[in-house]
């Protein structure tokens, strides 16, 4: 029985490092066989001219009652788009930002006297926002609606309406830059550039404005649109084979 026993013991013992073995062997043929890597950072960046601006103007007004002062700006934009319109813009480029009547308070906010502040009168105001996609009378425009009524400037941006065309291109241009610098590297290290693993985007900055280019000025206010700088960049690693001969 003991005699048994003990036999039993020992096939156990043997099972056991055989499974351990295995383990540890295919361990050892999975490092053995790991492909060795390199990772690099490719980077585009592009400029171009915008072909959009857009544009934010208001009109503000006071009077002794904020019903007349809101007539007042209501009526003043109503001329102001009015002059957009026969300009040539469209209804759907323009957009209300905000309209707002607030009180004016007699003395300053900040006095410490004992004297009541009084409300004296109201301001209104009307915001709106124009997207102009003619750049060569931005500058027109601007003159006419100052003119038509516009007395607040809050604002010009420029942009490009296609703006997913220009980030498609640097996009392929940051991942060719990443495998001209993987292939620089790799003959330098005397090993021969395998395929891709895998391509991560870190996306980047657009619309940037650049150095100012003077555009056509049709009206009295100059405006230059400049050119918008845009960039992308990706992390690719590719793996490293060994060169043929060695």
């Amino acid at each position: 029985m003991k005699t048994a026993l003990t036999a039993m013991t020992t096939r156990a013992t043997l099972v056991s490092l055989a499974i351990l073995c295995g383990f540890a062997g295919g361990s050892m043929a999975e490092q053995a066989i790991a492909p060795r890597q390199i990772s690099v950072t490719g980077e585009a960046r592009t400029e171009v001219a915008p072909d959009r601006a857009v544009i934010t103007l208001g009109v503000t007004a006071d009077a002794k009652e904020a019903a007349l002062a809101m007539r007042r700006v209501s009526d003043d934009m109503a001329q102001v788009i009015a002059q957009l319109r026969e300009a040539g813009i469209a209804g759907e480029d323009m957009q209300t930002q905000r309209i707002s009547v607030d009180p004016i308070w007699s003395g300053d906010r900040y006095d410490n006297s004992q004297e009541r502040r009084e409300i004296t009168g109201f301001v209104a105001s009307n915001t709106l926002a124009v997207r102009v996609r003619d750049l060569e009378n931005l500058g027109k425009i601007l003159d006419d609606v100052l003119q038509a009524g516009a007395n607040e400037f809050r604002g010009l941006s420029f942009g490009v309406a296609d703006r997913a065309a220009v980030l498609d291109q640097i996009r392929g241009d940051a991942v060719r830059d990443a495998i001209r610098k993987a292939r620089q590297l790799a003959e330098a290290a005397e090993m021969t550039l395998g395929p891709v693993r895998s391509i991560s985007e870190h996306g980047g900055g657009g619309g940037v404005p650049m150095m100012a280019m003077e555009m056509a000025r049709s009206g009295s206010v100059p405006v230059e649109a400049g050119s918008l700088s845009f960039e992308h960049s990706v992390s690719v690693v590719f793996d490293l084979l060994e060169t043929a001969g060695e």
